[in-house]
């Protein structure tokens, strides 16, 4: 993990290997930011002119590398584009500072130290510059470096490393504020990375069997208490849609309990997340194409698992319950079929109309048992339907509830962390689609409208009266294209952030 720390050296004494500087989109071209200050004067009050003589116009995420000048202590001086300026009396938004630091971190691969010196306006630009930086300088390089190839890497021939240290200029080391939105965002980053690795590890070394030893070794380390179900366990208990689905594979199913206690808590949050190591889609096997990144498809479970440690990390207080819903979807003889009707572990029966619709089969299960327990609210995180992709793309996820209220505080503190969602409704007129002739409900339903067919089915297996939220993932989870911002190729950890803080509201009674 990339160090981070607060500075009190001036930009133009700090040592490094890079300092970067924001650049915003003024009416008349590029316009150095707040913090640049020292740059400037050490080209002569000329910084803006030169980027802009460089092609630079301030546009968000826009990299240009500078040789410093006479007068600066670094080799390299980096500059960031903010977007626009703001408006008078107005700060940069935290999302444009989070993704110029991770924009700047990125570029700065292999790189050992860098001073950002990013506008510090407060302790709340203090957490997006931090996170931006830790997120950016994330990658995933475990798998890589086998050959010791001359000039594929770094000196030994290995990957470039992430930037290894990150100081923050501007910002007050002994400000109690500062301080503690910089730790804040250490825990986040640190966490949101962790799940990021764990969806990016490949299949044949994560299984049901393996994340659960990660999150037993993890979660003892940091005060949570776990319980893992095996197969046995799951069988004498009934969990017969966790069992439905990993009964195909040689890598039997584990449902994990994660439990974090507040002495003085007074309120308690359950985070549910599917949990599918790897999914062929099983018996309705997926066509070609469409199972190389299928080992994402346990994010929502590597989302709940980082949001669990990390709220126990910072101590809230708020009581919170994570549950792991963790299968391999796989085709064999001993798989369930079209046409097998489960028993779940609510009693309810389930007609297995796609194999590939498994991710709501052991969420059910999930929900049901995370419902036992009378949490004040239920959240559940899930890559659940290509057909919320569908509706709104791969950087935003969906947010359905049985609560207009609830929906709308996760949708306004997703939005607050960074991380795009929509409310989603669940129309009552779909659930007709899962009437079965065979047992109580079917898994399929009507095809258009998938994501909100697949959120009614869910909401069929939470406790009455409790509170649930259903956030499908299945977009943002896993980024296929170039890098951008803070967000790297693979694994994002996606909703880590927006439990984390519905955690920090919870606690302090804001919620709303």
């Amino acid at each position: 993990m990339t160090a981070l720390t607060l500075s009190t050296a001036g930009a133009a004494t700090l040592r490094a290997d890079a300092l970067v500087v924001g650049v915003a989109k003024g009416p008349k071209g590029p316009v150095a930011a707040a913090g640049a200050e020292a740059v400037d004067k050490a080209y002569d009050g000329k910084l803006a002119a030169v980027l802009e003589a460089l092609g630079a116009s301030g546009a968000e995420g826009e990299i240009t590398k500078l040789p410093a000048p006479a007068g600066l202590k670094v080799p390299v001086v980096l500059a960031v584009g903010l977007g626009s300026v703001p408006e008078k009396d107005e700060s940069y938004d935290e999302e444009a500072l989070r993704r110029a630091a991770g924009a700047a971190a990125r570029a700065l691969h292999g790189t050992k130290k860098a001073a950002f010196a990013l506008p510090l306006d407060d302790a709340s630009a203090v957490t997006a510059v931090a996170e931006g930086a830790l997120l950016g300088a994330y990658a995933f390089t475990a798998y890589q470096g086998g050959e010791k190839k001359a000039g594929n890497g770094d000196k030994n021939g290995g990957p470039k490393q992430p930037l290894a240290e990150v100081a923050l200029l501007g910002a007050k080391p002994r400000d109690k504020e500062h301080k503690a939105a910089a730790e804040r965002a250490t825990v986040v980053a640190t966490e949101v990375n962790i799940a990021r690795d764990l969806v990016n590890t490949p299949p044949n070394d994560l299984t049901p069997e393996s994340f659960a030893a990660v999150a037993s070794a993890t979660g003892k380390e940091n005060g949570v208490k776990v319980q893992v179900l095996d197969e046995k366990a799951l069988l004498k208990g009934g969990f017969g849609g966790i069992m439905g689905v990993g009964k195909g594979s040689e890598n039997l199913p584990r449902l994990v309990k994660l439990s974090y206690t507040h002495p003085k808590a007074e309120k308690t949050l359950a985070f549910v997340g599917k949990g599918i190591t790897y999914d062929s889609g099983g018996i309705s096997l997926k066509p070609a194409g469409h199972n190389e990144t299928m080992k994402c498809d346990m994010a929502g479970a590597a989302a709940v698992f980082s949001a669990v440690v990390a709220i126990a990390k910072l101590g809230l207080r708020v009581n919170v319950t994570g549950w792991l819903a963790l299968a391999e979807n796989m085709p064999s003889g001993s798989a369930t079929r079209p046409g097998d009707v489960l028993r779940m572990y609510s009693g309810k029966t389930v007609e297995v109309l796609n194999t590939d619709a498994e991710g709501r089969l052991v969420l059910g299960d999930a929900l049901t048992r995370a419902s036992e327990d009378n949490p004040d609210a239920i959240v559940d995180v899930a890559t659940l339907t290509g057909a919320m992709v569908m509706a709104l793309g791969n950087r935003t996820f969906g947010i359905m509830s049985n609560d207009d209220a609830f929906r709308t505080a996760i949708h306004e503190i997703a939005e607050e962390v960074g991380e795009a969602s929509w409310p989603m409704p669940l129309p009552e007129d779909l659930r007709k689609g899962m009437d079965s002739p065979t047992a109580d409900i079917a898994n399929m339903g009507e095809r258009m409208g998938g994501g909100l067919v697949a959120g009614l089915f869910l909401r069929e297996f939470v406790g009455e009266g409790i509170t649930w939220a259903h956030l499908d993932i299945a977009g943002p989870a896993f980024h296929e294209g170039s890098p951008f911002g803070y967000t790297p190729k693979g694994g994002t950890g996606s909703a880590v952030r927006t439990l984390v803080r519905l955690a920090e509201r919870t606690a302090t009674g804001d919620l709303g």
